[in-house]
């Protein structure tokens, strides 16, 4: 049997295309934003331990610069929109863990970032006192939904002497308060960033149900892409 041009053609495109299954190789997948935790048995919850949860209510993209979808790179972005590391590098308190339904199962917190009051240098011991905004960071990088997403668990707390407990309606407060410092372009360290904003919902419930502390959500979640100018 002779085959004609086209069928040659379709046959060996075929066979290309399985190459990597026989391989035993991954095929590459094509860049995402994120995964949903939920499809690879994970959550939008952290665990806080007490068998409830914190929303990780902002996304970093993982469409972003690779420049900030690191530890590293990630805190200079976090100063460039008003946050630092802990006061003194301290942390009090046991560190949160997350299952982004990437392979990894659950996983502690990255780094746990803070208010800085315009003072990266000890702006935070000040958030450590009187309260403000937080967050804990949990990248998406696991060998099942490798999206190099960074998830973002953020909300507003009290004062040490409230135990920094989280205000009224904190989860929420603290995501928009993230996202208003963070759009538009910001600066640290002579690195520009150019940062823009997506609200999606679906991805949390509404309300309070399994929620730290009983505060409701709004289910929004928001999803920012971070351009390194």
């Amino acid at each position: 049997m002779i085959l004609s041009p086209s069928a040659v053609v379709l046959a060996i495109a075929g066979a290309l295309a399985n190459l990597p299954a026989k391989l035993g190789l991954k095929a590459q997948e094509s860049p995402a934003a994120f995964f949903n935790p939920v499809d690879g048995g994970g959550s939008m919850f952290l665990d806080a331990g007490n068998g409830l949860g914190e929303p990780l209510n902002v996304i970093i993209s993982g469409l972003s610069s690779p420049g900030v979808l690191n530890e590293n790179g990630l805190i200079n972005y976090a100063r460039a929109i008003g946050f630092s590391t802990e006061c003194f590098d301290i942390h009090l308190g046991n560190p949160f863990s997350a299952n982004l339904g990437d392979g990894h199962g659950p996983v502690n917190q990255t780094v746990e970032l803070r208010q800085d009051f315009g003072s990266a240098g000890a702006g935070t011991c000040l958030e450590s006192l009187i309260g403000g905004n937080h967050f804990r960071v949990y990248f998406q990088n696991g060998p099942t939904a490798d999206s190099g997403a960074a998830f973002l668990a953020v909300s507003r707390e009290k004062p040490v002497t409230d135990s920094h407990d989280i205000v009224t309606d904190g989860y929420d407060v603290g995501r928009d308060a993230l996202v208003a410092s963070a759009v538009g372009v910001t600066k640290f360290d002579g690195v520009s960033y150019s940062t823009t904003a997506q609200n999606i919902t679906g991805l949390l419930p509404v309300g309070s149900a399994g929620v730290n502390h009983g505060i409701p959500i709004d289910g929004i979640v928001t999803l920012l892409t971070v351009t390194i100018q």
